[in-house]
């Protein structure tokens, strides 16, 4: 079978399974070989908008049954009772299952499709809304290469993927790449605040930022050199860069990242112990 002829359903339609299914799309997958299950009527609009030929259905149950491939794309709250329902329904005994719920552990996967052998844990980042997301994937070591393919295919038509052999790794990626667009942002918010108050306007501010911040992250993924080497070359000893860097780094800065990731990390383990009701 063609990738790209796989019958893919999603259990939510919301942002990030909207994502995904405009990235399969731009990638040539047949929209009537897409499935998607949501209660929300601006959600189901949204995707009737995208193409009119993509599968909207009423019943989660009946979804699964038709599905190669079965995202699970609902709250983390959310899913222990719509997993519960699936795992009842009759399904494909190949069909994959790929969760991008987080905090949702395999413990928790496995119990509740305990008759699937294809489970994929996923963390995904909201830049995957424009294309240039980054997922973390995890599975157990016995899955097989032809669903590590169709997990790949699925995640990367909103950027790229990256497989953990640890499943504790999952917890680091959401405090890595998953949370990891807010902290740039933060770092953006405070540089237009000073933007602003060095005379610049809002539109100002927010230009140089932006472009700057993205034509830093389009430098450091096209170097083979790293982000040491790269901040190092724009450097002068007692210039401006250096002022600067010296603030920062006075300020404690790597330690004040180095908690912010710890601290994410430890959340994301919370949560699945404790709200997700895992012992």
């Amino acid at each position: 079978m063609k990738m790209n002829e796989l019958s893919i359903g999603f259990v939510g339609g919301g942002n990030m399974a909207q994502a995904i299914i405009r990235g399969l799309l731009a990638a040539g997958h047949r929209p009537d070989r897409l499935y998607v299950s949501d209660p929300s009527a601006e959600s189901r609009q949204a995707l009737a908008e995208m193409h009119g030929n993509i599968r909207l259905q009423n019943d989660n149950a009946e979804l699964a049954g038709l599905c190669d491939v079965l995202v699970l794309a609902v709250k983390p709250q959310v899913l222990p009772d719509v997993a519960r329902q699936l795992a009842t329904t009759e399904r494909a005994a190949s069909q994959l299952v790929i969760s991008i719920a987080a905090g949702v552990t395999m413990a928790s996967l496995r119990g509740w499709f305990s008759d699937s052998k294809r489970i994929v844990r996923v963390m995904p980042n909201t830049p995957a809304l424009i294309g240039a997301g980054m997922a973390g994937l995890y599975a157990d070591h016995d899955l097989d290469s032809i669903a590590r393919g169709w997990a790949d295919y699925v995640m990367e038509a909103t950027g790229e993927s990256l497989w953990v052999s640890d499943e504790a790794l999952i917890d680091a990626v959401t405090a890595v790449s998953g949370s990891g667009p807010a902290y740039f942002f933060l770092v953006m918010e405070a540089m237009q605040e000073v933007a602003m108050e060095m005379g610049f306007d809002e539109q100002q501010a927010r230009l140089l930022t932006t472009r700057t911040a993205a034509g830093a992250g389009l430098l450091a993924s096209a170097s083979d050199e790293s982000a040491a080497v790269l901040r190092e070359r724009v450097t002068s000893p007692g210039g401006t860069t250096a002022a600067a860097l010296e603030q920062l780094e006075q300020g404690g800065i790597r330690d004040i990242f180095r908690k912010a990731l710890n601290a994410a990390q430890k959340r994301a383990v919370e949560l699945g112990k404790h709200e997700l009701g895992d012992s």
